[in-house]
């Protein structure tokens, strides 16, 4: 038999062969640290695999660096027409806000290493695009800070 029974007796469906586990991982559900963790897709970085992890720990700490340089970003002029200016605003916070999912659900993975790489991102991205250490003039109360609205859930 492929399938098993349940509880009413009839054939459970049977398990597909890309649910099996091979390397016998299991979802954590709390932190843990190690170089095998899946991130983002099935599979990745792989299993016993540090240059697979590192180049992971890489992405996750550019997605988030790019997330902060977005936030703290004037790319639009004020004499810009205001439907282009907003339409160019709109697609900036969609590219955001997906990836700034997208470090969320790295994060969920619970490891360790990729939790510190997506701080480090936000922090380092903070530091040179948000943060008066950078600035040449220092804001006014009336200064334009960025072109997008802050992150209400700081992610």
């Amino acid at each position: 038999m492929n399938g098993a029974m349940n509880m009413h007796g009839d054939m459970a469906p049977p398990v597909p062969h890309a649910a099996v586990n091979n390397h016998n991982m299991m979802m954590h559900m709390t932190f843990f640290w190690g170089k095998n963790a899946e991130i983002l897709f099935s599979g990745w970085p792989g299993y016993d695999n540090i240059g697979m992890y590192v180049f992971a720990l890489i992405v996750v700490f550019l997605l988030a660096f790019f997330v902060e340089l977005l936030s703290h970003s004037n790319y639009i002029k004020e004499s810009a027409n205001h439907v282009t200016a907003g339409l160019i605003q709109t697609a900036l916070y969609g590219v955001r806000i997906g990836l700034a999912y997208l470090v969320m659900l790295s994060v969920m993975s619970f490891n360790g290493g990729i939790f510190l790489a997506a701080i480090s991102g936000h922090t380092l991205g903070f530091l040179v695009f948000g943060s008066r250490v950078f600035k040449k003039s220092p804001l006014t109360a009336y200064a334009k800070a960025s072109d997008l609205p802050s992150m209400p859930c700081n992610c």
